[in-house]
C-alpha cells in the first residue's frame, strides 16, 4: 500500500496573506468577507491574517509575491473579480493575473491560491461571491489551509 500524505483541514498556527483586488469592490470584498469568515472559522487568528489591497487584478501577483518572499506567511490568497465586457482586456487581464498567481507559489513554494473570478458577467460574478453558487473567497480560504498543511506535512516527513 502506497504511503497517503494526508494534511489537516486545521488553520490554527497560520498565517496567511489575503491580496484583494479593489476593482470590481462591490465583488471582491464579498469574496474578502467569505475567505476571512471561513479562515477564522478554521481556527486562524484574526491577528495573524494581512490584508492587502491592489487597484486590479492585475497587480496581484506581484504583491502576492513580495508577501511570500517575506517568509512571513503560511499561504498567500489571491482574491480579484475580472468580468467580460465588450474589449479583449478581459482576456488580456485573466490570462496575466492567473500566470502570474500561478507562477508565485512555483517561485516561493508558499502556496498561492487563485481566488479570482472569471465571469462572463456581473450577475455571474455575484452568484459566485456569495449567491448561489456560494463563496469563492470562501473556497479559496479552504484551499490555502489544507495545501499549506500539506506542505507542512511533506517537510516534515
Amino acid at each position: 500500500m502506497p504511503k497517503e500524505i494526508k494534511s489537516e483541514m486545521d488553520g490554527r498556527g497560520l498565517r496567511v496573506a489575503v491580496v484583494v483586488a479593489r476593482f470590481n469592490e462591490v465583488i471582491t470584498r464579498s469574496l474578502l468577507t467569505g475567505a476571512v469568515e471561513t479562515l477564522t472559522r478554521s481556527g486562524v487568528h484574526d491577528q495573524d491574517i494581512s490584508v492587502a489591497w491592489v487597484p486590479g487584478s492585475f497587480e496581484l501577483p506581484v504583491v502576492a509575491k513580495t508577501l511570500a518572499q517575506t517568509g512571513q506567511y503560511d499561504a498567500v490568497i489571491c482574491l480579484g473579480a475580472v468580468i467580460r465586457g465588450e474589449t479583449s482586456h478581459y482576456d488580456m487581464v485573466a490570462g496575466q493575473a492567473s500566470r502570474g498567481i500561478g507562477a508565485v507559489g512555483q517561485e516561493t513554494g508558499v502556496p498561492t491560491i487563485f481566488g479570482v473570478l472569471t465571469t462572463e458577467n456581473m450577475d455571474q460574478a455575484i452568484n459566485r461571491a456569495g449567491g448561489k453558487a456560494g463563496n469563492m473567497g470562501s473556497h479559496a480560504a479552504l484551499a490555502a489551509i489544507e495545501t499549506a498543511r500539506l506542505v507542512q506535512a511533506i517537510k516534515t516527513g
